[in-house]
């Protein structure tokens, strides 16, 4: 059974703990309105070294600023990590943005994203936002998972994320 607490800046590096590997299917792209599944066959083997180390730094970042990042753990091995940013975004700040959401292979499918995206969700609300941002890599399970969980495709773009990331496909998802 597995456990949520929140991952202090101390412990960050232990996001490489998580397997992050999958099978890619298929890639969305958002056109003309519409989310469009385009075949695409890839296999992820884990995170590459440089985007791990980017990815701890925006945690430690992410923390400092008042954010929260939460590790799920089996027993005291970490396999799974979502954080949610303090700072408040879109024209009526109504947005926290959900960073990141990694899942390790094994533990896929038994709930545990679930439980962190509420506790995002939750947190968020008590930041005062009313929404998540979240900019999703485009791989057909990472937005299926969003879109059943009531996520749609964002209203009010982030320009910031946007120019970031303009490839993910960026969504909303309401927090109560």
């Amino acid at each position: 059974m597995t456990h949520i607490r929140k991952l202090h800046q101390q412990k960050l590096h232990r996001i490489e703990e998580i397997d992050r590997s999958e099978e890619i299917s298929g890639l969305y792209k958002y056109q003309q309105n519409h989310l469009k599944l385009v075949p695409h066959i890839e296999t992820v083997l884990g995170f590459e070294e440089m985007e791990l180390e980017a990815m701890i730094i925006r945690q430690f970042n992410l923390i400092t600023a008042g954010g929260y990042v939460f590790g799920a753990f089996d027993d005291e091995k970490l396999v799974a990590v979502a954080s949610v940013e303090y700072k408040k975004r879109g024209i009526l700040k109504n947005y926290c943005k959900m960073d990141i959401l990694y899942v390790s292979n094994l533990y896929k499918n038994k709930g545990i994203g679930n439980q962190l995206v509420d506790c995002c969700k939750k947190t968020a609300k008590a930041f005062g936002a009313d929404k998540l941002y979240i900019s999703a890599t485009p791989t057909k399970n990472t937005v299926d998972f969003y879109l059943k969980r009531g996520a749609v495709p964002v209203s009010e773009p982030d320009t910031e994320l946007f120019t970031e990331e303009p490839e993910d496909i960026h969504l909303e998802l309401g927090v109560d």
